[in-house]
């Protein structure tokens, strides 16, 4: 079995958005629940570009401070958002905004708690841990208000490091920090093209957290993880 290729791993690489926050959940997912209860009649199609532009604006402007929260990044997303629908007829209240960031912060603390801080407790224990991860800056931050800044030996964050995933480079920087061979190290992570396939290429053994996706991605000879997962739930107990 693959497990036992995975027991003697000497350092663990993971993903945040998609994997630690949403337990597999792509971002849009979360956001859709949250709408679909709150404003019904925002269609799947529109939504779905109001997601996008609201990623778009924040990859290309430095709107996130280093000091903003976690919940303070989902509520700037949503008013991107917000601009984006109100422009395209379907224009969200203050209210609405708010319960709907409360919703998705909500999903977020609750996977954390039950979740992902008991198996980053168990894995800090036994090998280092580096967070890999495409962020705006303020992870530091991010890591700190859920109390689980302590179980990482790194960051290695894109709007830092100035280097983004699908990027191997993001991937061989993490590895180089730790001081460790690539063939040790583990990634773990939600999207099979931004973090399975180019740590599979830098050499790293991968773990595939599928979820609920964007879109379909499915293995193929190129993109074979060594462990596909559901959950981060019990994860601990496979390295």
């Amino acid at each position: 079995m693959e497990i036992k290729s995975l027991i003697a791993m000497k350092a663990v690489l993971i993903d945040f958005g998609g994997t630690i926050d949403t337990d597999g959940r792509h971002w849009y997912k979360v956001f859709k629940q949250a709408y679909s209860c709150v404003a019904p009649a925002i269609e799947d199609a529109l939504l779905r570009q109001a997601y996008v532009y609201a990623e778009r604006t924040l990859g290309k402007n430095p709107i996130i401070n280093p000091q903003f929260t976690f919940c303070k990044t989902l509520e700037t997303k949503l008013s991107l958002q917000a601009i984006f629908l109100r422009e395209n007829g379907c224009p969200v209240t203050e209210v609405q905004s708010k319960q709907i960031l409360n919703s998705c912060y909500s999903v977020v603390t609750s996977n954390i708690n039950k979740v992902a801080r008991p198996e980053l407790e168990s894995l800090s224990e036994r090998c280092p841990l580096i967070l890999v991860t495409n962020f705006y800056g303020n992870m530091n931050s991010v890591l700190k208000e859920f109390g689980i800044d302590r179980y990482f030996t790194g960051i290695v964050e894109s709007a830092v490091e100035g280097v983004r995933k699908p990027n191997p480079d993001i991937f061989r920087l993490a590895v180089n920090r730790l001081g460790v061979l690539p063939a040790d190290a583990v990634m773990i992570g939600d999207s099979l093209s931004k973090d399975i396939l180019p740590a599979i290429e830098v050499g790293c053994k991968t773990i595939w957290l599928k979820g609920e996706q964007w879109e379909d991605e499915s293995v193929s000879a190129t993109c074979s993880p060594d462990f596909t997962i559901t959950t981060l739930r019990g994860i601990s107990k496979l390295l």
